[in-house]
């Protein structure tokens, strides 16, 4: 216990890091703990992955939202009801923190565009796409597949419902594009997003993301 502190500190870093080790072994965690990946979008998708990341380990993650935070989120994404009129990308980076304290986040409170996307994420070689509507996450596919050699994307597409869980599969496009869900399932009346399908998806993306980072390029 001597590894402790009090309350208000938390967990010191080696005893944060030597719980990581035991579950995942030295070398994946020194993967992790080095790498880095950035999520466009808090809502849903993007919160959920995030979370998920910062819970394995990975070093440093980038969040990019411009909205900030509604009740009608709270149904589905990791915001408490404490963060309703937060920006997105604030009470995220909150959360990740108390998560684990010793994530590097960084945060940008932006609207991502086809003219600023290469510039938002730059340096990521791995970016999880979690836009709401079709034609953004289309431009940032897009974007990001023609500006950015290197990067390589995780979309999320079709998991509203609550159908089977197991019609959420990830299959790889391209070597550089991956999509997550069920491919047909969209928000509707009656058929609106709900917590476990969204969060199926994210973690599916998440999941991907933590392959990739880990040199595993097969779904």
């Amino acid at each position: 216990m001597a590894d402790i502190k009090n309350k208000s500190c938390g967990l010191s870093r080696e005893a944060f890091e030597r719980a990581l080790i035991e579950r995942h072994t030295k070398p994946v965690f020194e993967k992790l703990k080095n790498s880095s990946a950035a999520v466009a979008g808090a809502g849903g998708l993007g919160s959920n992955i995030a979370v998920s990341l910062a819970r394995a380990g990975v070093g440093r993650l980038l969040i990019v939202d411009f909205d900030r935070v509604e009740i009608s989120n709270l149904n589905r994404q990791q915001y408490f009801v404490k963060h309703v009129g937060m920006y997105k990308t604030d009470a995220l980076a909150e959360i990740l923190r108390d998560i684990n304290p010793y994530i590097k986040v960084e945060t940008k409170t932006i609207r991502v565009t086809q003219d600023n996307a290469a510039a938002v994420f730059c340096g990521f070689d791995i970016v999880c796409e979690a836009f709401d509507r079709a034609e953004n996450k289309a431009m940032l596919i897009n974007a990001l597949l023609l500006s950015q050699p290197k990067t390589k994307i995780i979309s999320g597409s079709g998991m509203a419902g609550y159908l089977s869980a197991n019609t959420i599969k990830t299959r790889m496009i391209t070597k550089r594009l991956y999509i997550c869900g069920d491919g047909v399932s969209d928000s509707a009346e009656h058929n609106g997003l709900m917590a476990p399908r969204v969060a199926v998806c994210a973690n599916h993306q998440a999941n991907m993301a933590l392959r990739l980072l880990l040199g595993e390029t097969e779904c």
